[in-house]
């Protein structure tokens, strides 16, 4: 069976079928695409019937709140988003959130896709960090910049309101330049100065997000990297404030929450499909970061 057959990516269209009241949401926010959306968050809030568990998405998705708090999973990290902040989930990332936040604000949906056009080259979406899954996807802006945030945000509503998708260049410059307002205030994760060890430790989460299934050892990466295991070691460390055993096995365990949400694998089949062979060992990793096993987990999502 093909891994897309076991993990499910959502698109906008499917994802917000199962989560949300599919009737309703026409009213709020006329999807006519996978490519892209834009609504009030508070709108599209209390559409959503029930906790999204570990899921990925085939677009990259924006939050910015303007009144309360938006609570969200972000692969290994819980990130709350207040007013004046934003929160960014790459295409692909692991996220989850639960029902009940309170807050206003506005929530647009992406595809990489849908970036190109008259004024934008291929990958224009790399530049940005915050875009990429090894950024730093929870964004404070200052209040000016919020006001050009709000402002971004309020034309890319206008326009899909009145006329969906007729002129996509319009959605394009007003994304390019929401970014470029985003990107003067970004903070990396790590405000190290360190810029080779910054390099190494960014590619080393980029090759984690891709090779996580076949790599489990700080070795097999460092090989990929072209480093001793001791210097990568000691750089990511450096950096995060976490061994890349760590980052590994976050990284594990994010793939196997995806498997047991979104599939009917037995749990030893998820844990052969996270690259391990001894059922017992996935269990104990599971609960040495989850605090229950496979097996709970399934079931606490199956309740709720």
């Amino acid at each position: 069976m093909a891994d897309t057959d076991k993990i499910k990516l959502y698109n906008t269209r499917a994802f917000t079928s199962k989560f949300m009241q599919p009737e309703e949401l026409k009213t709020i926010a006329k999807i006519e695409t996978d490519n892209f959306f834009v609504t009030r968050l508070e709108e599209m809030y209390k559409l959503v019937t029930r906790p999204v568990p570990a899921s990925r998405s085939t677009i990259h998705n924006c939050l910015y709140v303007t009144e309360g708090e938006a609570v969200m999973k972000i692969g290994s990290e819980q990130y709350t988003a207040a007013k004046d902040e934003m929160l960014f989930v790459p295409a692909g990332q692991v996220f989850s959130f639960q029902t009940g936040d309170v807050n206003k604000g506005y929530i647009t949906g992406f595809h990489n896709d849908f970036l190109l056009g008259k004024f934008a080259k291929n990958d224009l979406w790399k530049e940005f960090e915050f875009l990429r899954v090894w950024g730093n996807p929870h964004i404070k802006l200052d209040v000016k910049t919020s006001g050009f945030v709000l402002n971004l945000f309020q034309r890319l509503l206008f326009e899909y309101t009145h006329h969906g998708l007729k002129n996509q260049l319009i959605y394009q410059t007003y994304l390019h330049a929401l970014f470029c307002e985003v990107q003067s205030v970004y903070e990396p994760l790590s405000g190290s100065n360190q810029f080779a060890a910054v390099h190494i430790t960014n590619r080393f989460k980029e090759l984690i997000f891709s090779n996580i299934k076949a790599r489990h050892l700080v070795s097999d990466y460092a090989s990929l990297l072209h480093i001793s295991p001791n210097h990568l070691n000691k750089t990511v460390k450096t950096i995060t404030g976490k061994s890349p055993t760590k980052w590994i096995d976050e990284a594990i365990i994010s793939e196997a929450k995806v498997l047991l949400c979104q599939s009917a694998l037995s749990i030893s089949e998820v844990s052969m499909e996270v690259g391990f062979e001894d059922q017992s060992y996935f269990t104990r990793l599971f609960k040495k970061y989850e605090t229950v096993t496979p097996s709970e987990f399934r079931k606490g999502i199956e309740i709720s």
